[in-house]
């Protein structure tokens, strides 16, 4: 499977201008299986959505379909929603045929006030896309390691964020210790730029199973970067060092 990873700067509140910078970017790369934009890409982060949040029957998920299905590609990223008088920073995945699966941010950010105005999701989801099994994951969702744990049901992750540059060191570490601790693929997606309270500066990669970084965007620049993933050496690698077999009981008690 083919990842592309595209590190965006989002103009603050303008989903027409944010859809059609993406589009114009996904126009000039080549094809790939998948295409991952940052967290909240068609806004910014929000953390007082009243007067950002769209609705669950977006323009922005219409332009997820309608990219999946000219690209023949998934469609990944999240998208601020209002949906039955509640709001979720809920992470779309969007096949080629139309087909829409979601998760709804479990952890919400309490340092920036996200869950004074959010719904928490309470359910992991793992999507199945040609082969590969990937565990949905937003930004904060990054620092819970149990929340994480692979119970042998995923094959990688994929993290969008608006994670801020005062620590992005985490980022990297976490990003890796992700990969390493699950054996499996990280994807990354951060955005760059600036918005009313903070700076970004990107940091997205693609990582393997052994914390080895496989595609970067560069620091600071509006980007992208793709790299091939191997489900056979996933494999052989998760066969001849089963550290999944020895983890810890899983509870999230």
């Amino acid at each position: 499977m083919k990842i592309t990873i595209l590190q965006r700067n989002i103009e603050w509140a303008n989903p027409q201008i944010n859809i059609s910078r993406a589009d114009e970017a996904i126009n000039r790369l080549p094809d790939s299986d998948l295409f991952v934009l940052p967290e909240m890409f068609s806004t910014g982060f929000c953390t007082q959505p009243e007067n950002i949040a769209e609705s669950a029957d977006s323009e922005t998920l219409h332009w997820m379909k309608r990219k999946a299905a000219e690209r023949d590609c998934a469609m990944a990223g999240s998208v601020a929603i209002y949906e039955n008088e509640n709001y979720y920073n809920r992470f779309y995945f969007v096949c080629p045929d139309g087909s829409v699966q979601y998760y709804d941010k479990k952890h919400l950010f309490t340092f920036g006030g996200e869950h004074k105005h959010f719904t928490a999701g309470t359910e992991r989801v793992v999507v199945e896309f040609r082969g590969v099994r990937i565990l949905l994951e937003v930004c904060y969702d990054l620092r819970f390691p149990v929340w994480t744990r692979n119970l042998k049901d995923f094959d990688m992750i994929l993290y969008v964020a608006s994670w801020p540059t005062s620590r992005i060191d985490a980022w990297n570490t976490l990003l890796r210790a992700r990969a390493i601790e699950n054996q499996c693929f990280v994807v990354g997606v951060n955005r760059m730029g600036t918005d009313p309270t903070c700076e970004y500066s990107g940091g997205s990669a693609i990582i393997d199973p052994y914390g080895k970084i496989m595609a970067e965007c560069p620091w600071n620049i509006e980007s992208s970067a793709s790299a091939e993933i191997d489900m056979e050496a996933l494999q052989v690698f998760r066969k001849k060092f089963p550290v999944l077999n020895d983890a810890d009981p899983f509870s999230l008690v």
